[in-house]
Parts: structure tokens; sequence; C-alpha cells
């Protein structure tokens, strides 16, 4: 009787924390100018809350649903390293393999302060490698060729780049040119590119519907997502034509909520000891086998709290993810717009699931 009264309690307590949590998200949405927001509240086995308020565009009448798709940003650096931990699994790389160990041919004309970086290093982003994050980036020489080569020719010339210093403070300097270098190390290994490698870990084994680029929303309804110019929202069409300098790896997937959840359960789970696509021993070094930032998460203790964090922008999206590795919570939150008005109201929003489930 004690069992049962108690599954009520938490029960009905959780259905309360969702109906105030969804007028609290709502409020937060319209006074910070938020398009739509989309959240998720989950444990290793179990979506405890799910949710999609506003609209796909300021300039549609199109509602917000639970199968949206949203452009991740940086959020897809987890997603690839993921990819990388299961071709380290099988052997095709170790965490220390060098990158011109498997690019001597590249170490002629590179720089020699990079001669040892390592797979580890540039996920972790301790190679040095300039960081090509939009801001007084150096002038990219006019690439030609499929993605793959482009990204090789890319590749090429970061490494011709004089390195940064890393900041002291937290051990790192973050790059997205440092993924792509990994990525380069990865295609080379499995001899695929990293279009195909998502296909095959996310789309065919893991059954996650994952795609490229921004979400489509010229051929079916689906999200926009939203500049801000003169402090107005801009809504930004699929078919706007943008790249990511190359850093695909590092920047540029979309997905939906609740496959991103999976995703998400799956750390959970290896985090708690379970074995799955990756062994338990890989996601305790993913998420805090180097310190500040381990690969493509920040790996952060602090008030006696273990969390794996990332933020992720192209600067039209922006998304926000937090793993409790000690209580086994992750909150989740998706939006469709990008500037400092987002990121307060989401920071808000966080600190708000976050409280509901602080027991």
């Amino acid at each position: 009787m004690r069992k049962i009264t108690a599954i009520l309690f938490i029960t009905i307590s959780t259905i309360c924390f969702g109906q105030q949590t969804i007028q609290f998200a709502d409020s937060i949405r319209k006074v910070f100018n938020i398009p739509e927001i989309s959240y998720a509240v989950i444990d290793r086995k179990t979506i405890i809350e799910i949710v999609a308020i506003g609209k796909h565009s300021t300039e549609l009448p199109d509602i917000a649903t639970i199968n949206d798709r949203f452009h991740i940003g940086s959020n897809t650096k987890a997603m690839t390293a993921f990819i990388i931990a299961k071709y380290v699994e099988k052997g095709n790389l170790k965490w220390t393999t060098k990158f011109f160990d498997i690019f001597p041919e590249w170490k002629e004309n590179s720089k020699v302060e990079y001669y040892n970086i390592s797979l580890q290093d540039l996920l972790s982003h301790r190679a040095r490698i300039q960081a090509f994050q939009g801001d007084n980036d150096p002038t990219i020489p006019d690439l030609k060729g499929t993605k793959q080569e482009k990204r090789k020719a890319f590749g090429k010339f970061v490494l011709t780049l004089n390195p940064v210093e890393i900041d002291t403070i937290h051990k790192f300097t973050y790059s997205n040119a440092g993924y792509t270098l990994a990525t380069l190390m990865l295609e080379k290994v499995t001899k695929k590119n990293w279009e195909q490698l998502v296909e095959k870990v996310f789309n065919k084994d893991l059954k996650l519907n994952v795609k490229f680029s921004w979400p489509e929303n010229q051929k079916i309804k689906d999200t926009w997502g939203h500049t801000f110019e003169n402090d107005k929202l801009m809504p930004v069409a699929s078919n706007t034509d943008y790249h990511l300098d190359y850093t695909e790896p590092a920047g540029d997937i979309n997905i939906e909520l609740k496959d991103y959840v999976k995703f998400i359960q799956l750390n959970l789970q290896g985090l708690n000891g379970h074995n799955n696509y990756l062994t338990a021993k890989t996601y305790r070094f993913i998420h805090k086998g180097i310190d500040n930032y381990s690969l493509g998460w920040y790996n952060i203790y602090e008030n006696g709290k273990e969390l794996s964090t990332h933020s992720g922008t192209a600067g039209s999206y922006y998304t926000l993810v937090h793993i409790d590795r000690i209580k086994g919570y992750a909150y989740i939150i998706f939006t469709n717009s990008f500037n400092q008005e987002t990121q307060q109201g989401v920071r808000l929003l966080m600190r708000k699931l976050k409280e509901n489930y602080d027991i």
C-alpha cells in the first residue's frame, strides 16, 4: 500500500510540475520573443516531460508539434565524437592516434606546433587549432570538389595557420576546425565520408532520423530558424544559401527532439554503467575522461554536482542540454531563434526544469 501511495505521489507531482512548467515556458517564450520552444526532461529509461509550444515561424500560423525538427549547431560535436568512439572501439583508431600518423604526407607543409596533435586533442580542443566560429576567421581559399574533398583542402589550409594559445584557466581553446581534422582522420581509416558515417551510425544502426543542414521548411511544415535584424525577428528559409566553412562535423545536424532524447538516453545508460551501442567505459571517457572539456561535452564539477553540458547554434536556432551525471536526469531545450534574449530565456527555463527535479 505504501509503495502504491509513493508511486501515486510521484505521478501527481510530475503532472503538477509539468503543467506549471508549460505555463512558465510559454511565458518565457513570449517575453523573450522565441517563436517555438520544445523541451524534454528524461532519465535513462523514461521521458518524464516532453513539450512543444509556439509556432514554426513568426510569419506563419503553423503550430509547434512534437515532430518538429531543429538545427542543433554545436551539439553536433557530441554526435561526431560518438561516431568516432564507435570506430575507436572497432580498432580503426585510438584516442591517442596522432593526426600525422594518418596523414604523414601533409606534415611538410604544416606548422611544426601541430606535429604531435592526437585524435583526443582535436576532440577536446587541446590542439591549438584556429576556432573558425565566424568572428575574425582567416580568409579561406576558394575550395572545389565534393564536401569531403573541400573538408580535406580546408584541413590542409588550417594546418598552415599559426596555432592559438591555450586558455590557461580552462586548459582548452574551442575550435570548430578541430572537429573537421578529427573527422578527416575517421574518413581516411574508414574510407567513408562523414555524411555516410552519420547515416550508418544514427539512421541505420540506431534508427534515429538524423538529417543535415537546416530543417526543410519549403516543402513541408516545419520549423524556421530566426535571426534578429534591427531587433526584429527574421525567419530563415531552409533554401537560404549558407555554409559552415567546411566545419559541418562540428555543427550541421538537424533532428526531432524525440529522436535526440533517444541519443541522450544512450549516454545516460552508459554513464550508469550499462553497455549499449558503445561500452560504459567509452561513455565515461567521452564525458569525463578529460578535464573541463572532454569529447563533445563540457565536463563540469560544481557544488557537489557532475554535469555534462553543451549548447549549439549556427545563428538561427539555439539548443541547450544538461546531463546530471549523479542523479541520472537530462534536460534538453530546443528553440528556433538566436540572440541574447533567446539565450537568457533558455537559461531561465533550464533553471526551472532543474529546480523541479532537484529532489
